[in-house]
């Protein structure tokens, strides 16, 4: 099984640079997409042999996820139980027997502090959900744009970011429980070791081209189906939005 989770910052922008004709030629299973900032169901794209299912934010052009699967799912699951999430567009999951996976789009917090505030709110019932989902499911991926940077190795200029929103104490222990204590697994650190692996990096200055990045695109997976992780990939090559698409294999048939 391989999965793609791309932020593409506005899909029809990403579109008009190529998106497509790359993500095709991927020969991908699943792909999921945050921030695609659709006005609704009459913009949405379609891609050739795969079903397209998307939750749009209920501001137009705002936020937004999708799921692009090859596979046509047993259920569609915009709604987990927390309202904000669902009115801003920001997760849609599918459920193909055991195995659920989803795409997500954390809030980022950058715009204050009653923003953090909700990225936390977010945070806290989000955890409780997957307590509760991982009873009953035992193939758990959830991928995309979870906006925290985990550790010291995940974010370039660490020293000087440990105060702003993404790498703030209070979000890397969160991180820190879900692996540790709930124990779901940052499927891509199980085979990716290697150093400055980035998926996002500033427009400002030249951080594309210094590598001065953050790592806040992860798959999130279970134990069971983290154990079947095989490779993980950034791809840097071509630039269709401020972040870069992760691609994982995973050894289970599709």
């Amino acid at each position: 099984m391989r999965v793609i989770n791309y932020n593409v910052n506005g899909l029809r922008s990403a579109v008009r640079k190529g998106f497509l004709d790359w993500v095709m030629a991927q020969d991908a299973d699943i792909i999921c997409l945050q921030e695609t900032r659709l006005a609704g169901k009459e913009t949405e794209i379609t891609l050739p042999g795969y079903h397209a299912y998307y939750a749009h934010a209920e501001k137009p052009g705002y936020s937004g996820v999708a799921l692009w699967t090859r596979r046509e799912p047993d259920q569609i699951i915009t709604n987990w139980g927390y309202a904000p999430s669902q009115s801003e567009g920001r997760y849609i999951a599918a459920l193909y027997g055991s195995e659920y996976i989803a795409s997500i789009y954390m809030p980022s917090g950058t715009s204050g502090e009653a923003r953090q505030e909700q990225k936390y709110a977010f945070m806290h019932a989000y955890l409780v959900y997957l307590q509760h989902l991982q009873k009953t499911t035992p193939h758990i991926l959830v991928a995309g744009d979870w906006n925290i940077a985990h550790t010291c190795r995940d974010i370039k200029n660490w020293k000087s970011n440990q105060d702003h929103t993404g790498f703030l104490p209070e979000e890397r222990a969160w991180l820190d429980r879900l692996f540790q204590e709930v124990g779901y697994k940052d499927a891509f650190r199980l085979v990716n070791d290697a150093e400055d692996q980035y998926t996002w990096w500033s427009n400002r200055g030249r951080a594309r081209e210094n590598n001065v990045g953050w790592r806040i695109d992860y798959q999130v997976a279970s134990p069971t189906l983290a154990a079947l992780a095989r490779t993980a990939e950034v791809y840097k090559e071509t630039w269709f939005s401020d972040h870069a698409p992760l691609t994982m294999d995973y050894d289970l048939s599709w």
